[in-house]
């Protein structure tokens, strides 16, 4: 089957209003995972042996099993627990979860980096262990995961097409329903990829812009 340039560009339009979904839930999902991977950094540094132990199991179990059986786990599973979630709701939380594990494993590098010496001026200075995270250690440890936090951004977009499986109407479901229905299926798989790909260049040239900004502001 040739590929048709008319059918690939009739079939972008709607495609792209089908990546509105996918970056609402990516938006939604780096937010939790920001504050979740944070959370988890913290409870870490606590040094509370059992918690810590708790932590690593899930760290191992994220790191050592698909995103897509998380997600099935979220979705078919918590029901049985009486949790039913909808299918976007099951979505974030796996993809949350997961990416919250990655980010709090860059953090862990990025603070094992961390000159000690300057949390031990703001201690000499009787500031609290509250003001010493949000003044002293976030705001560089952020800095110096930036490149793979952005990263990590680029991996939670090209997550979201898996919630298609779980009948969530994103890029790559709505891509499936129009090959169905046209059997073009060539230029509907290559419109997905495009605007998957489009959505990380944004992702991306955000981040690069971040970087830069930064970087002026140290010199």
């Amino acid at each position: 089957m040739a590929f048709e340039f008319s059918s690939f560009a009739a079939i972008l339009p709607g495609l792209f209003a089908a990546a509105l979904v996918n970056a609402r839930l990516a938006a939604i999902i780096i937010l939790i995972a920001i504050v979740g991977g944070t959370a988890l950094t913290l409870l870490r540094t606590l040094k509370i042996v059992w918690l810590n132990r708790v932590i690593g199991v899930l760290i191992s179990f994220i790191r050592g099993t698909p995103l897509l059986i998380q997600i099935f786990l979220c979705y078919y599973v918590l029901p049985a627990v009486g949790l039913d979630l909808s299918p976007e709701a099951a979505g974030v939380l796996a993809i949350s979860l997961n990416s919250s594990i990655f980010i709090t494993e860059m953090m862990r590098g990025g603070l094992e980096s961390f000159d000690p010496g300057q949390i031990e001026a703001a201690t000499a200075l009787s500031l609290p262990r509250r003001a010493i995270w949000q003044t002293v250690i976030l705001p560089q440890l952020f800095r110096r995961i930036l490149p793979v936090l952005v990263n990590e951004m680029t991996i939670v977009v090209k997550g979201t097409a898996l919630l298609s499986v779980i009948t969530v109407v994103d890029v790559l479901r709505t891509a499936q329903q129009i090959a169905s229905a046209t059997y073009r299926p060539f230029e509907t798989l290559a419109g997905a990829a495009l605007v998957f790909l489009a959505m990380n260049l944004v992702v991306s040239l955000a981040g690069l812009a971040a970087e830069a900004r930064l970087a002026a502001r140290r010199i």
